[in-house]
């Protein structure tokens, strides 16, 4: 089915997302006010630690087998629920917030104690290190030898400070998002290297007493350092315990084995809120990554004089890009992941994918998102928000791809994880603002148009959708071929409505 990108829905829709936020109400985070839920045009200022723990042996299970096939996918899934669970009760038991849990990588918030206690901040980064060691304590034990599922292996980051909370999220899936520096840099510091350990910033080490180093990401906390943390902290639970409850709730609510179905496209259609681990998708499709650059900078150069235009530029631009995936191209978000949109897009049939026209419409997707956000940051200029500062940077990569719901029942968290989407996501953070990449996989498969388009660097700058459309229909892509008849079609149709004309049937 052809997929066409237009002009005028993608401006309804862009102003009336404009409309949504045109007043925001920005407010300060007090005493156990709810973060989940948050109106789509309030915000909230909280000072607090950050802390993202990155599991680091993951590419290890995806590549267990030397073809990505059912079994590497099951025991990957299967390790990040084992470790998902024991996560979300130490989580739950010390009284910190879990922001997000994004395949490898988990984000929480700790806010308490509240500023009104004395050495407050001092006490949240003793609380955050604490829990950070007690989550590489307990994620130690947490394999299954039976499964041949290994134990999980943590580089963890801290930051504190003052961030803004928003609503992140849609309908039935809505909770918090952090931003400013305090969550950018924890985050920096837990993808920063393949050692394990617990990495402070600058300004968390000096809160507690200790002396700024040269390279925070290079510097892991000393076992002395982490001693003086826990002995500070005063952590009610153990490891011990958590483990011991964890292998408890495994026996009473045993995970089951994983069980692919593949979904008969459009994905658009594949209901997330239903996935289980015994009703998970897997199947060939593209994975698509398109993420706003410079969104930290820009968070931080307005939070401020202009907090209101951070949530507007927020809202109206990842609304947008959701749009273009979901409804014009018929592809499924998977996640927000901060100012990041992660989508799947598969064209064919259950049985089978068609590689070379889901690559191409991945192509035409990825060029109408860009149009789409040239447009949003005009439409914002036009509204007085000067978002002129952000990029766009969009990578994508072809191949199996799983999507399920792990955790506890009724507090399940989406995962959508592979070899492919982890390379996605490696093209896109190798793109600058203007850039789109195409995976080698997803070249590979590419109609002999697409790789011209994108060259042997695989990537492209500035690629809009009619840059796309025009390039790939004039080298006979059939892809882009039936959405320029289509858009024609439509132009016509729209030329003759307007101008009141009947078309009447010839007579016989």
């Amino acid at each position: 089915m052809a997929h066409v990108w237009d002009y005028d829905r993608a401006l309804e829709h862009i102003n009336k997302k404009i409309d949504d936020v045109r007043k925001v109400v920005i407010a300060d985070y007090v005493r156990d006010t709810s973060l989940y839920n948050i109106p789509t045009n309030k915000a909230y200022k909280v000072d607090g630690v950050h802390m993202y723990a990155d599991i680091l042996n993951l590419d290890d299970m995806l590549n267990v087998t030397a073809i990505e096939g059912e079994l590497c996918h099951k025991r990957t899934l299967r390790f990040l629920n084992l470790h998902y669970r024991a996560v979300h009760r130490i989580l739950d038991r010390c009284n910190a917030l879990r922001v997000d849990f994004h395949n490898q990588r988990l984000h929480a918030l700790i806010a308490k104690p509240y500023n009104s206690e004395k050495d407050a901040e001092a006490k949240r980064i003793w609380q955050s290190v604490a829990i950070a060691q007690l989550i590489t304590d307990v994620l130690a034990e947490t394999g299954d030898d039976d499964e041949h599922i290994p134990n999980a292996k943590v580089r963890v980051g801290i930051d504190t400070g003052i961030s803004m909370a928003v609503n992140n999220g849609r309908n039935r899936y809505r909770e918090p998002l952090f931003l400013g520096n305090p969550a950018n840099h924890a985050a920096k510091l837990a993808g920063g290297g393949r050692s394990k350990g617990i990495y402070l910033s600058n300004e968390a080490r000096v809160v507690i007493g200790l002396s700024k180093v040269d390279e925070p990401k290079h510097t892991a906390l000393t076992a002395a350092e982490i001693e003086v943390a826990q002995d500070e902290a005063k952590l009610d639970v153990t490891a011990a315990a958590i483990v011991q409850e964890w292998r408890d709730d495994l026996d009473n609510n045993p995970i089951g084995a994983f069980e692919f179905y593949a979904h008969t496209p459009p994905f658009s259609t594949i209901d997330i809120t239903g996935l289980t681990p015994k009703n998970s998708r897997r199947q060939d499709a593209a994975s698509i990554y398109a993420d706003i650059d410079g969104f930290t900078a820009y968070v931080n150069k307005h939070i401020d004089n202009a907090p209101e235009d951070v949530v507007r530029a927020l809202h109206v631009i990842r609304a947008e890009l959701d749009r273009v995936l979901t409804t014009e191209f018929e592809g499924r978000r998977v996640r927000f992941i901060g100012d990041c949109v992660h989508g799947l897009l598969c064209e064919g049939t259950a049985q089978t994918t068609d590689a070379q026209v889901t690559v191409s419409t991945a192509t035409l997707c990825a060029a109408g998102m860009r149009s789409s956000f040239d447009l949003a940051l005009e439409q914002l200029k036009t509204n007085q928000v000067d978002a002129s500062d952000l990029g766009l940077a969009i990578g994508f990569e072809y191949g199996p791809i799983t999507l399920t719901r792990l955790g506890m029942q009724g507090d399940r968290v989406r995962c959508s994880i592979s070899r492919g989407i982890l390379a996605a996501e490696n093209e896109q953070m190798g793109c600058d603002g203007k850039q789109t990449a195409i995976g080698p996989v997803a070249y590979q498969e590419a109609t002999d148009a697409v790789r011209k388009l994108f060259g042997k660097s695989r990537k492209r700058a500035l690629l809009d959708y009619n840059e796309a459309v025009e390039s790939l229909s004039s080298e006979d892509d059939k892809s882009a071929s039936a959405a320029k008849t289509l858009a024609y079609v439509a132009e016509s149709a729209a030329i003759i409505k307007s101008n009141n004309l009947v078309v009447r049937p010839h007579a016989k």
